[in-house]
């Protein structure tokens, strides 16, 4: 079997499709996309087919190797995510030539179902508790929410106060044992993050994802000392060997690689290998679209650690037309039910895509950007 082709569809609401074609008939899907930078991602998987094609699909380690090391400049948001791509592809054709999914190729399930997490809501969030109520009676037992909107690295005690009294709200609204948490979204700078994890700790969060940036992995130490919420993070970070710094830290509890941003299912395979070594949780990033959700279940299948799963059905992103299930033959291959997900069980990824709903979707595209946000100062504040 040989690589024949590598096409990308740009859809709705932001994502980047690829698919690789073989000479066999058997192809592939991957998901290769950072979020507001699409076609440079795309441009980058272009300059990959010259390698790829003519390659044996199922050589996918080499391959790997060979996309990462043979290029003199490696790792990065843009590469990586080109890589991952590829990656969730090949494994697609590897499973269906094999007639089995992909997990079963990666030594067989530890679990049928793995819990799942919902959005509640966008950027400042005003009807928090509301939106914790409508997810809650959508059968989620967990739900996430930005902590605060934008914040100066030093600011005012009044935003903490805000972001205290919308927790309060969710917490009162869903009860004590429906998981929540709390994103910061790397907007807290180190100043301030000491003082809002103090405040959030009486709710008894599920997690904080991102109080710091992970650039600053060195200082979270300090911030969470004393601190009993569970940490997360890990979404801008792309590679086994960035993580091996989260780990020496020992300070993170839960880490979040993106199936779509760092390496696809090969490289989390083995970040998730080595949280395990650590006693380190594997919650994977997944704000996306359905293939990178497949290839994330694949993981989360084999690997013990893995807890809950992000997934971004209904998520403010994604409009009519454009979610989660709109470009799957079947939506019922993820099967939600009490708050988790099955395994899909079919060949490959075990989705099958609509691939007429992408071509037309494709001609319209997307040019989606994530907002610029700037303080009362004028100064750019993190989104």
């Amino acid at each position: 079997m040989k690589i024949t082709a590598l096409k990308t569809f740009l859809v709705a609401p932001r994502w980047l499709f690829l698919k690789i074609e073989t000479d066999e008939g058997i192809c592939g899907w991957g998901e290769p996309v950072i979020e507001g930078r699409a076609l440079t991602v795309r441009q980058a998987v272009a300059e990959l087919e010259d390698y790829l094609v003519g390659k044996d699909p199922l050589r996918i380690e080499d391959h790997w190797q060979a996309m990462y090391r043979g290029a003199f400049y490696r790792g990065g948001p843009i590469l990586m995510s080109a890589i991952a791509g590829v990656d969730q592809a090949l494994w697609d054709i590897k499973g269906k030539a094999a007639g089995l999914p992909v997990h079963q190729l990666l030594g067989g399930p530890c679990r049928d179902r793995i819990r799942i997490y919902s959005w509640i809501g966008g950027d400042r969030p005003s009807d928090a508790a509301k939106a914790a109520r409508e997810t809650v009676d959508r059968g989620f037992s967990a739900l996430k929410m930005n902590g605060t909107a934008e914040m100066q690295i030093v600011d005012s005690h009044a935003k903490i106060d805000a972001a205290v009294e919308t927790l309060a709200a969710v917490r009162a609204e869903v009860g004590p044992y429906i998981g929540i948490a709390v994103d910061f979204h790397g907007r807290v700078h180190r100043p301030m993050a000491k003082a809002l994890i103090r405040e959030l700790e009486q709710f008894r969060l599920m997690f904080i994802e991102e109080p710091l940036l992970s650039d600053h992995i060195d200082a979270l130490g300090e911030v969470v000392r004393g601190a009993t919420t569970p940490i997360a993070l890990g979404e801008r970070l792309y590679s086994r060997w960035d993580f091996r710094k989260v780990f020496e830290s020992r300070v993170v509890d839960i880490i979040q690689p993106d199936l779509s941003h760092a390496g696809g299912i090969s490289e989390c395979r083995k970040i998730a290998a080595m949280a395990e070594a650590y006693d380190v949780a594997f919650a994977p990033h997944c704000p996306l679209g359905p293939i990178a959700l497949a290839a994330c279940l694949q993981v989360d299948a084999v690997s013990h650690n893995a807890f809950i799963q992000e997934q971004s059905l209904g998520i403010h992103y994604n409009g009519k037309g454009s979610d989660l299930f709109d470009y799957l033959k079947d939506p019922n291959v993820f099967n939600y039910a009490d708050g988790s997900v099955t395994i899909p069980s079919g060949p490959g990824l075990g989705i099958e895509i609509n691939e007429e709903a992408v071509v037309e979707a494709a001609k319209t595209g997307h040019n989606w950007r994530n907002p610029l946000w700037r303080h009362e100062d004028g100064t750019v504040a993190e989104w």
